[in-house]
């Protein structure tokens, strides 16, 4: 950046960006067991929450590279959040007329939006900046994301689910249908104001942004990429399995713990802060990221030891099970060990980043929206858990976790040096 201040002001804007990121796409982890109790719903039918809220990320990347060329960073940031604002707004006719699927479109076009915020931001962030220095600036946006994913389960579990709701619906008699459904009705009801705040509030932040003195960048001709094709870098495109895998494991500890809270006997009440324990291990990761990379240790270092503790911890989420009692919560151990993902999790997406998009100059922009869509991982990831709890039992079903970890050891180690796809012979 040609100016300290213009910096600055980057980094500010960036990180309100990533804190919308995180407000709207943690808020999932209290909306799959609302409307698993709303419209009473399979674990596996609940779970599609997050496939329609991420699997856009699939569907919108592309686009939003074309997007990104054509108009720039910023004014594709601010078309994202009013794409967002839109989606929003679709929760109020939704829950008006008690249509699930009409909430499934307003997921849908929320994450189409966060595709377009994220396929700009991410490579801004990490461009702005020393590359090697890339995972502490990532960190300190990600401090934001999960500081929002933090507040939003609880202020939204606060606004739309009461810990008395569950017993309250259960007590009614299945005779009873009519009072049942009335109940039911009321509590789709509660989502209407939140949403039509968050409409508002994204609306007008892109209108700011649009206004603001957020500047463009340009990519200087890169003569080593020449003309050659995106799909030639296999530092990216395993970078986006990479991503793909990694937060896969990630929205599964967000967004399974509050059921696997109440199928290991915690009520609803209890159980609903947990997304915030895993949330508050991750930026305890970022923190540490912040103060050791690059002074004290290299972000490829610190990726390594996340990627083996995840396999460890997803190991220990299977097979250790008694008793606890830990923060005045008695349960079953394994619960622990999700809330440690959060931890495991918290510096592999800033350590990924920087290994798949070197050396693409000016295919930074394609290249971003590729690893976008690996964050489809976000609406698979949890539908698989989701069929497997159904089948089996919600805690074989983490067994899930242990192939993603795999891969990201994997990359960590040896796939991010490729430099082609044809193996060298003699």
């Amino acid at each position: 950046m040609s100016s300290k201040k213009s910096y600055v002001t980057s980094v500010i804007i960036l990180a309100t960006l990533f804190f919308i990121f995180g407000f709207i796409s943690w808020s999932n982890a209290i909306l799959i067991p609302y409307f698993k109790i709303a419209f009473e719903l399979t674990s596996f039918k609940a779970y599609l929450v997050a496939f329609a809220f991420y699997i856009s990320y699939l569907v919108i990347s592309l686009p939003s590279s074309i997007l990104l060329n054509k108009f720039g960073y910023k004014r594709s940031i601010v078309t994202g959040l009013w794409v967002m604002a839109l989606g929003a707004l679709i929760f109020i006719p939704a829950a008006m007329i008690k249509s699930y699927g009409l909430f499934l479109t307003g997921l849908f076009t929320l994450g189409t939006g966060l595709s377009i915020l994220q396929t700009a931001s991410n490579p801004y962030i990490t461009i702005i900046g020393p590359i090697e220095s890339a995972a502490q600036r990532i960190s300190i946006m990600g401090i934001c994301n999960k500081g929002a994913g933090i507040i939003a389960p609880l202020i939204l579990s606060f606004i739309i689910l009461k810990p008395t709701d569950i017993k309250v619906i259960e007590n009614l008699s299945v005779e009873n249908q009519v009072a049942r459904q009335e109940l039911l009705s009321q509590l789709l009801d509660r989502v209407i104001l939140p949403y039509g705040v968050i409409a508002l509030a994204l609306f007008m932040l892109g209108t700011l942004i649009y206004f603001s003195s957020l500047p463009e960048i340009e990519h200087e001709k890169d003569e080593q990429t020449g003309n050659k094709s995106i799909l030639s870098y296999p530092n990216l495109i395993l970078g986006a399995i990479a991503i793909f895998f990694h937060v896969g494991t990630q929205v599964i500890a967000v967004d399974t713990i509050i059921n696997y809270g109440v199928f290991q006997g915690l009520s609803l009440n209890v159980a609903k802060v947990f997304p915030s324990y895993v949330l508050t291990m991750t930026i305890t990761g970022y923190i540490t990221g912040i103060i050791l990379i690059p002074r004290f240790v290299n972000q490829h270092t610190t990726l390594k030891i996340c990627t083996i503790l995840g396999l460890l911890f997803s190991i220990s989420i299977i097979f250790t099970n008694g008793g606890v009692e830990f923060m005045g919560v008695s349960t079953d151990i394994s619960i622990w060990f999700i809330v440690l993902l959060g931890l495991a999790n918290s510096l592999i997406w800033a350590g990924i980043w920087p290994l798949a998009i070197k050396g693409l100059g000016n295919l930074t922009k394609v290249g971003s929206s590729l690893m976008i869509m690996g964050l489809s991982g976000n609406a698979i990831m949890p539908l698989v858990y989701g069929y497997f709890a159904d089948k089996s039992s919600p805690q074989s079903a983490y067994w899930i976790l242990i192939p993603c970890f795999l891969y990201l050891i994997f990359y960590t180690f040896y796939g991010y040096s490729l430099k082609h796809w044809k193996l060298k012979t003699h």
